[in-house]
């Protein structure tokens, strides 16, 4: 598949100084990043922040990518929740006084991408399986495990930001492919 003139990223080839066993997961932030984007850049503010169908808002969806790539990187290297990722956590639906608009959450989203694209290059293949716990209940994982997830939690919800962007702005019917 195509967006534009460019094929998608898993099949532009290698990004620069990261490991090839978490290229995949390279890939899948930087299509987030580009996705995402394009579909949010548009939004109004009354868009971004309107809930059809009682449905998570298209500004949700963005702030939550930036907050869950923080907080997986966090435990990915070993550290816990500090009171300032939890009270970001605490807000994401909240679109704010006065509510924040498409750009500032845009970019936000954007910076958490290209910060978990730098911690990947710091990676080395050699902690991948290191044993890491996530949340209050130190639920078992490993870095691979947290970096894998990130990314494709973050897929999950761009694909939820595209479709509730498209249906707030009457932008068309939802594409099924």
């Amino acid at each position: 598949m195509t967006v534009g003139s460019f094929p998608e990223f898993w099949l532009r080839g290698p990004i620069d100084g990261i490991p090839p066993v978490l290229q995949p997961v390279a890939h899948s932030l930087l299509q987030t990043r580009e996705d995402a984007s394009r579909a949010a850049e548009s939004l109004s503010v009354d868009e971004l922040w309107d809930r059809p169908a009682g449905c998570a808002s298209a500004g949700f969806h963005l702030r939550h990518m930036a907050g869950v790539l923080d907080r997986l990187f966090t435990y990915a290297r070993g550290e816990g929740l500090d009171e300032e990722r939890l009270a970001y956590l605490r807000t994401e639906a909240d679109p704010g006084r006065p509510p924040a608009d498409a750009g500032a959450l845009v970019q936000r989203m954007q910076r958490s991408i290209d910060q978990a694209l730098e911690e990947l290059r710091g990676i080395g293949e050699d902690t991948l399986l290191l044993p890491r716990k996530v949340g209050r209940q130190e639920l078992p994982s490993n870095v691979l495990g947290l970096i894998f997830h990130a990314a494709e939690h973050t897929q999950r919800h761009t694909g939820q930001l595209i479709v509730t962007a498209r249906v707030v702005s009457g932008r068309g019917e939802v594409s099924q492919g």
